[in-house]
């Protein structure tokens, strides 16, 4: 496989189960979001991969950031790259573990949030559904986004906390605003009293969203 990840198999399985692909924030690990898998949805497949690129002095990243500027800026030369090891990662799971490739979804946290909405809107052929919390999206990856009958049958749940002050919140609101035109009703938008994490109420509403389209 091509990047190093973490599996935990459906509890309620079936011949073709739905995949749920879990993408970590930036200085974390495979580990990181692996712990919410049992809170959801027992005919999920999820598969949790680590991030390609190493910091220092501990984690990993889908892409580097420069904190000395100004706004902070990206490395997109790195972001392009990781949505195309991600991309290549979705198909490899589903081929190898007999996922259904029309029920794959992507939930992402911080800068994994980032990379699920950059590889949705990119390949919405490999993406049934996205939760993106705490996250935003980047203006190179909606300027990249597919046209949009390619991504009519993409949805979005964007969840983010009220006090976050890693991501401000205003950034999922840009997120909400950007992708409503593109996907209309199918984007979702919940707020919540809470700071750059997630807690058992966002949680919950992320585990009812992928419920609700996992199928029969």
């Amino acid at each position: 496989m091509s990047l190093v990840h973490r599996i935990h198999r459906p509890s309620a399985p079936s011949p073709r189960p739905p995949l749920l692909v879990l993408l970590h924030g930036i200085g974390a690990d495979e580990e990181d979001l692996f712990g919410l898998a049992p809170a959801l949805d027992p005919r999920f497949l999820v598969v949790s991969p680590r991030a390609p690129h190493v910091l220092r002095p501990t984690g990993y990243a889908w892409y580097a950031i420069d904190w000395s500027t100004r706004p902070p800026t990206v490395d997109s030369d790195q972001a392009e790259a990781s949505r195309g090891l991600l991309a290549a990662f979705v198909e490899e799971t589903v081929a190898r573990h007999g996922a259904d490739p029309g029920r794959v979804f992507l939930l992402g946290f911080s800068q994994g949030a980032i990379m699920a909405l950059g590889l949705a809107l990119a390949r919405p052929d490999l993406v049934r559904g996205v939760v993106a919390h705490s996250g935003r999206l980047l203006p190179s990856f909606l300027s990249g986004a597919a046209p949009a009958q390619a991504l009519s049958g993409l949805e979005v749940l964007v969840q983010h906390g009220g006090a976050d002050d890693v991501v401000p919140v205003e950034r999922g609101r840009e997120s909400r605003d950007l992708l409503a035109p593109l996907l209309g009703e199918r984007t979702s938008y919940r707020e919540y009293d809470l700071g750059h994490s997630i807690s058992e109420e966002s949680l919950a509403d992320a585990a009812a969203w992928l419920a609700a389209r996992a199928g029969p």
